[in-house]
């Protein structure tokens, strides 16, 4: 993942929405409008890894709701005019998840918000969800009836005046499939938002192509996970301030797994090893 070196002087808050793009952009710029009251608010969709050669699904909507609201989550209210919940993304589109990873995020919406704390997204799917596996063959996902209204997804995000807000929504791929007892897949989104503002990242380079590993992290209460791209690449993304331990898990009975330990983290810095690493072959 490559990142835009942008002047952030006018921001304070930043949110990315879904881009089509590899790295993040609009880290930062003015919002032209004469409204002192409005910021702009951005979504964009990346992608934990799952070991599929396809994951699609179809995004409907993502609505977004200020903390003065109500509890009511009924489905009639999701998009008054004079209701509470506010339209950022409404164009129906089937993505193939595993298009975004390491970093990779696809743009899915902007819009002008009433200033305030913004406390809950919905990310609203369709029923054209399917997986392709590594055999080639293609299974529908079933998504449970009783989501119809959207998935939950909780923030505390302040949208400023004249200012942008971007986030990203990872869709943990991975977790969010359930093999079902009659071999039927049942899509529950593993959810969870990264503000770009804040979010650093740990990237690197696995030198064994044939070690098929998956690397990943615990953050907080997360797994951050990603699989290296075809040259070896990874990127963590979406991590805040912190210490990490990144391990290396490879899925053959060739390499060893191995631990990298302690790497610090500041507020949106971006950590890269300096030399590719190396697994250790497994003895025999």
């Amino acid at each position: 993942m490559k990142f835009l070196a942008v002047s952030k002087t006018s921001f304070t808050k930043i949110l990315t929405g879904i881009m089509i793009l590899t790295g993040l952009i609009f880290t930062g710029c003015n919002v032209n409008n004469n409204d002192g009251n409005k910021g702009k608010f951005r979504v964009s969709l990346t992608d934990a890894p799952g070991d599929y050669a396809a994951v699609n699904i179809e995004v409907k909507q993502i609505l977004i709701k200020t903390s003065d609201d109500s509890d009511d989550d009924s489905e009639s209210d999701m998009v008054d005019e004079e209701g509470s919940w506010k339209v950022i993304f409404d164009d129906s589109m089937v993505v193939n998840l595993l298009d975004y990873q390491n970093g990779t995020t696809l743009f899915l919406g902007e819009t002008e918000l009433e200033t305030g704390i913004y406390e809950e997204m919905r990310l609203v799917l369709g029923d054209n969800n399917s997986i392709v596996l590594n055999n080639g063959s293609s299974v529908n996902l079933t998504v449970p009836s009783a989501q119809t209204s959207g998935y939950k997804i909780k923030l505390n995000t302040e949208v400023e005046p004249d200012q942008v807000t971007d986030l990203v929504i990872d869709f943990d791929a991975a977790r969010s499939i359930v093999v079902r007892g009659n071999g039927d897949f049942n899509l529950k989104p593993v959810l969870r938002v990264v503000e770009v503002d804040d979010a650093g990242s740990i990237s690197g380079t696995i030198g064994q192509s044939d070690a098929d590993a998956w690397v990943y992290t615990v953050a907080g209460e997360d797994t951050v996970s990603t699989m290296p791209n075809e040259s070896g690449e990874f990127t963590l993304y979406g991590l805040e301030a912190g210490t990490y331990d990144v391990t290396i898990d490879s899925q053959t009975e060739v390499y060893v797994d191995s631990t990298i330990y302690d790497i610090e983290l500041d507020t949106n810095e971006h950590f890269e090893f300096e030399n590719t690493i190396l697994l250790d072959t497994l003895s025999r």
